[in-house]
């Protein structure tokens, strides 16, 4: 029974076994009534025949009670009660009964007390390792600022908790082998931020990104520029900076997981598997690229596509409301978007955590997370400023933030406790590797027509043999055509043998000729085809094809 107590009617009684109540008389369903108390409760019990209840004490409440759980004493009635009596007494009866319940409660709520008190000492020392790791990311970020004297601080600042999450907890990747191909893949669509990325890939073991080139940030020849490129740092998906660009090319590397998932998945064996992240800011709502892009993502329901829209309100202007006042989570969801809130992003981090899993719950439409943060965050006297957006915070500024967000370390000093999470969120990244390669054998066996061709195009990335001869023969004498007309024989004449040719036009198929008559349309409901369908978006299809290709498979 542990520290509970209870109380047994006649009614209850005649469906317990008589082996389970040994010291109770069974002469009558109304006539003979007993109650288990807790040893150590002071009690005057209600049985029915006695007038009263009066001074019932749980144990858990009692000025000098034990809150032990201990053995469980038996309380009989002395002598049978005659029916007449019950209805009398039946009232003593419910009181007894309100008693026993109050003893059960107050028992239940000591315990309930022990349990949460044990959760809340859990819950601290989990915020606490979540907040020394967020804060590391900033001061990582305003300390090379600062030394380089040029950069966007205000940015990483606000976003920290959102990179902590993703590379910490939630991202598949193994900074050992930054080429894995069914790695989750990231972009920080607003790139100027991108100490942020440059954080989060030292932390987590990238060798591309060593606490000297963190140092060596924005500098001649360091492989830590002042917008992130795909060509000089391995752990960089595709280059970013122009505002926009990052979120369209994520759109792309979505839609290229979406088409691989559909070509080569089979039952118990989905060799394609990831999500797409993307980290975009106020400027990047506003550029045209990003409407074309997510509007044709949201058409295509491209589910496993997660954008954290970086909602803190400031531009180099100023506020935003000084040029941009739309409803942001309406126009996306208008695009077909699920759209989710945080209003915390600077301390919430298990919000953070609740909305990616929402955001993965949701299979047919890609996911915009709102997330409300502040631009310098912890800063006292630049945080949501534009002062804290495109300066250094300077040295000053930078120590009274330490000293606002209880940051004990010196510039570029970072805890091993910090490596230590991240590391291990890593390792858990290498082992889902191995996994995958163990599934890759297991694939090639069972499905060796499809391995071939994914060997040759994602593994060796080499192109087919004797695609040359494929093309059309012509020579001067034939009879000349119009340009269009020559590429559509070309590329119908390449796409049977190449199947990693993808693309379409905007909205000009009919006029351009690029319809590929061998494969039917990449829509929502056939990621298979290899038509795309770009609508009337030009910038957009640039980005979506740029980033196709960035996928490397």
């Amino acid at each position: 029974f542990g520290s509970s107590s209870f109380f047994l009617s006649a009614q209850d009684a005649h469906s317990v076994p008589s082996s389970t109540m040994p010291a109770m008389q069974q002469r009558s369903n109304r006539k003979q009534r007993a109650a288990l108390l807790s040893a150590g409760a002071t009690a005057s019990l209600a049985v029915v025949g006695l007038p009263t209840v009066r001074n019932f004490v749980s144990p858990a409440v009692h000025s000098g009670a034990s809150s032990r759980v201990v053995e469980q004493q038996q309380v009989q009635t002395p002598t049978p009660v005659a029916d007449a009596s019950f209805s009398t007494s039946s009232s003593s009866l419910v009181a007894g009964a309100a008693c026993m319940a109050v003893a059960a409660a107050a028992a239940r709520g000591n315990s309930r007390r022990e349990r949460s008190s044990i959760t809340s000492r859990a819950t601290a020392v989990t915020t606490a390792v979540d907040t020394e790791c967020v804060n590391a990311i900033r001061f990582l970020a305003v300390d090379a600022v600062n030394k380089s004297n040029s950069g966007h601080p205000g940015a990483p600042m606000g976003q920290a908790p959102i990179g902590y999450v993703l590379f910490a907890e939630e991202m598949n990747f193994n900074p050992a082998d930054p080429e894995w191909i069914n790695r989750d893949r990231f972009v920080l669509s607003s790139g100027h931020g991108c100490m942020l990325q440059y954080s989060v890939l030292h932390l987590t073991g990238y060798s591309s990104v060593s606490m000297d080139d963190i140092k060596q940030f924005r500098q001649w020849g360091s492989k830590t520029p002042g917008h992130p490129e795909n060509f000089e740092t391995a752990g960089i998906e595709v280059t970013t900076g122009p505002l926009g660009m990052g979120i369209s090319n994520a759109v792309g590397l979505a839609a290229a997981e979406a088409h691989l998932s559909a070509v080569y998945n089979k039952p118990g064996m989905n060799l394609i598997d990831h999500y797409t992240y993307c980290i975009m800011g106020d400027g990047c709502m506003q550029e045209g690229i990003s409407h074309e892009s997510c509007s044709y993502a949201g058409h295509l329901g491209l589910g496993k596509l997660i954008a954290f829209y970086d909602d803190n309100g400031i531009t180099i202007d100023g506020h935003t409301d000084l040029s941009f006042t739309e409803d942001v989570g309406k126009r996306y969801e208008a695009y077909g978007w699920q759209v989710l809130t945080v209003a915390d992003g600077n301390t919430d981090v298990d919000a953070i955590r609740k909305a990616i899993k929402d955001a993965k719950a949701c299979k047919n439409k890609p996911t915009l997370i709102k997330v409300k943060t502040i631009i310098g965050y912890g800063s006292p006297n630049k945080a949501d400023s534009h002062d804290a957006h495109g300066a250094p915070l300077g040295k000053d500024e930078a120590q009274l933030t330490r000293n606002q967000l209880g940051w004990k370390y010196g510039e570029f000093e970072v805890p091993q406790s910090v490596y230590d999470v991240f590391r291990a969120h890593a390792a858990e990244g290498a082992k889902k590797q191995v996994a995958w390669n163990a599934l890759w054998s297991e694939y090639q066996q069972k499905q060796p027509e499809l391995a071939k061709q994914f060997q040759r195009i994602a593994v060796d990335k080499k192109l087919p043999e004797g695609w040359v001869d494929a093309l059309p023969k012509c020579t001067p004498d034939d009879k000349g055509k119009a340009t269009r007309l020559w590429s559509q024989d070309c590329l119908n004449a390449l796409a049977p043998v190449m199947p990693e040719l993808v693309g379409g036009s905007a909205d000009l198929a009919p006029s351009n000729m690029t319809l590929m008559k061998c494969t039917g349309d990449f829509l929502k409901e056939s990621y298979e085809g290899r038509n795309f369908r770009f609508g009337i978006r030009e910038f957009g299809m640039g980005a979506v094809c740029n980033a196709i290709s960035l996928h490397k498979t």
